[in-house]
């Protein structure tokens, strides 16, 4: 078993190799609508693909606090067909798909194309307790990108290898995509107390929203997508909201990472016991990382000016040993050796 285990290593490992040389180093980047009658709005999708030199540098994600990734705008794409991952993003400072360059530029180096709407009032100067809450809608923003992005990348996009990528936030999206379903009336309970998330449920009620008197039923409602093939949560979060049967109707692969020790991870991303309910799920830990592991690399006095501008967070602080830009690598090489096997292997 112990050897094909590795020989199976060693063909993904290969195969991934070949399909980053067939891509080139060059990483594209580019923003294209996506209208989402649901919200009665366009979505803003940004798209990291394999690209042939050209277009104008960026640095995506840069910020007075974290390290930026670099790409080329509208560089022009490589030829040939890849798999596609869509790729749904935390809330609060990491509310931006350019907050997740750090995962999504290797990803596309690696011969994937990568999809991040961004979720409407998760994330930056118009970000909204209550938009944050409506949890169902996150997974219906993949799903219009999904419908709209064979317009801009048909002619690239490989038929039927679809999968999902969700950080936080986007982790409860990528499970909930793949089938399970939001318990309505644990989400309206969500914050009754500050246990389960002491700095979402303190940011709720500043802003005055009641969780009990919005109307949550559209939340139990099933977002699953037949086209996605494969799912890859890390640290979803909260995961204390689904409904604990759903998770036998999931019947795609599943891969769930939890950042931290075990014993000492939060329960509201704790999701090894969702693992277990998962038919086809893998679950890994990476125990010296902590959930904060998910920004992007802290700046030289980034920590001093989150102490500074009273933030709250410690969102320079990973779980102690190795540097997040060692934990990224991590996190990068899992999330590509997944994918690849989920969506570059087999018919």
């Amino acid at each position: 078993m112990k050897f094909w285990i590795t020989l199976c290593t060693i063909i993904v490992s290969t195969m991934l190799a070949q399909n980053a040389a067939n891509a080139g180093d060059a990483v594209g980047v580019r923003h294209f609508p996506a209208r989402s009658a649901e919200r009665s709005t366009d979505l803003d999708v940004t798209v990291w693909y394999p690209a042939q030199p050209g277009g104008e540098p960026v640095n995506l994600g840069d910020s007075e606090l974290f390290v930026g990734t670099s790409a080329m705008r509208d560089a022009p794409m490589s030829g040939g067909k890849f798999p596609l991952i869509l790729l749904s993003h935390g809330a609060g400072l990491a509310g931006t798909p350019q907050a997740l360059s750090w995962i999504a530029t290797p990803l596309a180096r690696q011969g994937f194309v990568v999809a991040a709407p961004t979720h409407p009032g998760n994330g930056g100067k118009n970000r909204s307790a209550a938009e944050t809450m409506k949890l169902w809608l996150r997974p219906a923003d993949l799903t219009a990108t999904l419908d709209a992005i064979g317009k801009v990348f048909g002619d690239h996009l490989e038929q039927g290898k679809v999968g999902v990528l969700g950080l936080s936030m986007g982790g409860n999206t990528a499970l909930a995509i793949a089938g399970a379903r939001v318990d309505p009336k644990l989400l309206a309970a969500y914050c009754d107390t500050d246990a389960l998330n002491a700095s979402l449920c303190q940011w709720i009620r500043q802003s005055s929203v009641d969780l009990h008197a919005m109307d949550l039923q559209p939340a139990g409602r099933d977002n699953s997508d037949e086209r996605i093939h494969f799912a890859m949560a890390i640290d979803p979060a909260p995961v204390d909201v689904f409904d604990a049967k759903s998770f036998a109707g999931i019947k795609i692969p599943v891969a769930i990472v939890n950042l931290g020790r075990p014993g000492k991870i939060p329960a509201t991303v704790d999701a090894s016991g969702i693992a277990k309910a998962i038919a086809n799920a893998g679950y890994a830990t990476i125990e010296d990382a902590s959930h904060y592991s998910m920004f992007g690399a802290c700046k030289p006095g980034a920590a001093a000016l989150i102490v500074s501008e009273e933030i709250g967070d410690p969102l320079c602080d990973d779980g102690g040993g190795r540097s997040r830009e060692a934990i990224h690598a991590q996190l990068i090489e899992m999330a590509g050796a997944a994918f690849g096997r989920a969506l570059k292997t087999g018919p």
